[in-house]
Parts: C-alpha cells; sequence; structure tokens
C-alpha cells in the first residue's frame, strides 16, 4: 500500500448476525443502488464486494475507494440499508447503519492486500436493543473485524 504501487482491491465481506425476522438488508451502492445479499438466511445475511485501495491518506491510513465506499476520504464508510431503505416495500422499518472503514485493523488490511485468496470480514450485530433493524454509526467494538485466508 505504498504511494508507488498501482491500485490494489480488497475482498470484503460483512455478515450481519441474527437480523431481525423478515427485515430485508442491502448494501448501498453509490448515492441509490443497492447490492443484495449474496447470501441470507434467519441466523446470518451475508454480503460480499470489493473495494479499491488509493495512494494512502496524509495521516498513513487506508484510502478505500469505489462505489461501495461513501463519505470522504477521512471518513469512509458503508451504509447498510434495511426496511424501505434495502428495497421492502411495506416495511415498517426505513433504517440505515454506518460501518467505519477507519475501524478496520491496519495490519488486517496488509494481509488481505498481499494474497489473492484473502478477504477482510466484518461481523456485526444486525438486531438494536429496540429489536429494530441495526441502525446509526456502528460502534468499533461492535464490530469484529477479522482477515479470512484461502477464501475462492
Amino acid at each position: 500500500m505504498s504511494k508507488n504501487t498501482p491500485s490494489q482491491f480488497v475482498r470484503m465481506r460483512i455478515l450481519l448476525t441474527s437480523p431481525p425476522p423478515g427485515v430485508q438488508f442491502a448494501v448501498q451502492r453509490g448515492k441509490s443502488e443497492l447490492l443484495e445479499p449474496s447470501s441470507g438466511q434467519h441466523e446470518a445475511i451475508q454480503f460480499d464486494f470489493s473495494l479499491r485501495l488509493g495512494a494512502p491518506l496524509p495521516d498513513g491510513s487506508v484510502n478505500f475507494l469505489g462505489e461501495i465506499a461513501q463519505g470522504t476520504p477521512s471518513d469512509r464508510f458503508i451504509y447498510i440499508n434495511s426496511g424501505t431503505l434495502a428495497g421492502q416495500a411495506g416495511s415498517c422499518w426505513t433504517r440505515r447503519a454506518k460501518l467505519k472503514l477507519a475501524s478496520i485493523p491496519q495490519n488486517i488490511v496488509e494481509e488481505a492486500v498481499s494474497t489473492s485468496h484473502g478477504i477482510i470480514e466484518a461481523h456485526i450485530l444486525g438486531t438494536m436493543g429496540d429489536n429494530g433493524p441495526i441502525c446509526a454509526s456502528v460502534k468499533p467494538h461492535a464490530v469484529v473485524w477479522s482477515f479470512a485466508g484461502n477464501v475462492v
């Protein structure tokens, strides 16, 4: 991830565990497009995608780029939409959660970039205290980031 290397891509996976029953989720792409789950069941919903890594930011942090990376360079995040914002007409839920990319440990990003079969995973609880879908800025302690190697 040096300034002299061409763009690199990193594979990402979001695992939304214990989502509220009957609520649809989607990751937002750009301003209004939606990325449907790669797989989903009652226990977990999975989203798979890639992000491009640009030149590091002035403070040395990772610069995530692409249609799924929202926000300014210094405050990149992923939107996880639910209910009506995820295309579920008639849902009583209209929520969106922000998953901050700056909370990914640098060593996990470096490990993922070093292999073509690695993926960065985020494990997040999909239900809030009110039994509705996750919303607002997800606190860093509520996300478990990990590196999964040898994922084809």
